[in-house]
């Protein structure tokens, strides 16, 4: 039992060493986005190789937070988090070495075959990599409702979900001087120039109409930093470890593990039924699977997920592409979308529980509509200088996030904590769905039809997330008396 520190004190220190420790994770999983224009330059791979891998990591990672949402019911939730980010160091550190291992099983060091390799060993690694992220949030979503009040939770959740963003713009720009400042310079190989060359003019749609001098400057900014994609693993994968070891040290299951009583106020009644033989799988069922809110929330992370992980995945590809950004421009592009989105997402949770009585799913709606509109101008407006983009896209970030982060909150809500793991893995497996729709989406349409089609897509899909948020407006803010009235039922039995 831990005395003398106040019981917001603790709650304080859960949420900010859970933050530090699931930025980690996205640091850790971030990277790739960041990588992809290098491996590209170097080896052709392909917009729809890379969409296909990420549509099969993204289906990984959902339901890998789905099943883990189970799993974490009953085990330590630090210690499971510092197990995932160990073995996420574990897969970044292969994917580093991908084209090393790629030469061992080929014994060739160049041509399609090495390329091929290098695919299945990117995807395969990803995909390991995507499992084990899926360990990271179910800990969190069922340890954060056993700290925060319901009256509190959109607020306090929100500051926690902006761990989201700062990993993803710390890996961006980590990664982005990583790529502009690491690497072997091989400018003055003429066979490495020739390759680059001829990988860029067929992965670049239009790249025939660039300038001679543009064309060289993208081939010459790739060839002096060659190789430099690598350190986009081997440095994260150290700092997850160290993630392990902080989370080990500084989190807390929950106020009763030091010594604490329960939060007041969020009594399910759960307990009592505890004796009574398929007692907790009849609660989830009715607090999750039965529940019409965590099914339409569920369904509309399809949709805010598509959005969300589709500027923030193919960001510096689609910059660098279609608006001619160089590598460094793009990243900090991508870099301050996810900072705005830090502000957004607070401001989500602060309106939610002030403006909106803590009802999340009416502000998803505004944020929805907000990021359409913010979307529509970047998508109609393609001669916009690089800093009114940038501009752009971090307002559309600023909306984007906060249904992102909402979703989580108001899944736990409605279905009290002791059913949040759960109805958080469900939304999760949908969000994934969307992510995975989206990466192999964008991968397709880019190569065949070009970025502006992208993002007609990207719009269509928050119009359908916004009418599901509207089909929500007269939902409760949360599940606590729902979870009551079934325990006292289920013991009238």
């Amino acid at each position: 039992m831990k005395t003398g520190k106040s019981l917001k004190f603790w709650q304080w220190e859960t949420i900010v060493v859970s933050m530090v420790v699931y930025a980690i994770y996205y640091f850790v999983r971030k990277n790739f986005s960041i990588a992809m224009p290098g491996l590209t330059a170097e080896y052709g791979i392909s917009n729809t190789s890379f969409g296909i891998v990420m549509f099969i990591a993204s289906l990984t990672y959902g339901f890998s937070r789905f099943i883990n949402g189970f799993i974490v019911e009953k085990v330590s939730t630090r210690a499971f988090m510092a197990i995932g980010l160990v073995l996420c160091a574990l897969a970044n550190l292969c994917f580093g070495f991908g084209v090393d291992l790629s030469y061992l099983i080929t014994g060739v060091h160049e041509g399609p075959q090495v390329v091929n390799m290098l695919v299945l060993v990117m995807g395969v690694t990803i995909v390991l990599n995507q499992y084990f992220q899926g360990m990271g949030y179910p800990p969190c979503a069922r340890m954060l409702p056993q700290w925060i009040h319901p009256s509190e939770l959109a607020t306090k959740m929100s500051i926690w979900n902006t761990s989201h963003s700062v990993g993803a713009s710390c890996a961006v720009v980590v990664c982005g001087l990583v790529m502009t400042n690491m690497g072997a310079d091989m400018s003055g190989d003429s066979n490495i120039i020739a390759t680059i060359t001829g990988n860029l003019s067929n992965s670049i749609k239009g790249w025939e109409s660039l300038s001679e001098a543009e064309q060289t400057s993208r081939v010459l900014a790739y060839a002096s930093h060659y190789g430099a994609w690598r350190w986009c693993f081997f440095i994260p994968a150290l700092v997850a470890l160290c993630g392990a070891i902080i989370s080990m040290i500084g989190l807390h299951d929950s106020p009763q593990s030091i010594g604490l009583p329960e939060m007041e106020g969020t009594h399910t009644g759960k307990e009592e039924t505890s004796g009574k033989k398929g007692a907790h799988k009849a609660f989830l069922s009715h607090m999750v699977f039965r529940n019409k809110w965590i099914w339409m929330f569920a369904f509309a992370n399809i949709f805010v997920y598509v959005l969300r992980m589709g500027v923030l995945d193919w960001g510096p590809k689609f910059l660098t592409e279609d608006r001619g950004m160089d590598i460094k421009s793009a990243a900090w592009s991508v870099a301050v979308f996810e900072l705005t989105a830090i502000v957004g997402t607070i401001f989500a949770g602060w309106a939610t529980d002030h403006i909106f009585k803590g009802k999340a799913h009416r502000m998803c709606l505004f944020s929805m509509a907000g990021a359409v509109v913010f979307l529509a101008i970047f998508a109609l407006c393609p001669g916009l200088n690089a800093i009114v983009s940038m501009i752009v896209l971090a307002l559309a970030g600023f909306c984007i996030y906060g249904p992102q982060a909402l979703i989580g909150i108001g899944s736990a809500n409605q279905a009290t904590k002791e059913a949040s793991a759960t109805a958080n893995g469900l939304a999760g497996v949908f969000g994934y769905i969307g992510s995975a729709l989206s990466s192999l989406g964008v991968g397709i349409i880019a190569d065949k039809f070009g970025w502006s089609t992208v993002f007609t897509m990207f719009i269509i899909a928050g119009v359908i997330g916004a009418i599901i948020f509207l089909c929500m407006w007269k939902a409760p803010r949360d599940g606590y008396e729902r979870s009551k009235k079934f325990t006292a039922s289920l013991l009238s039995k």
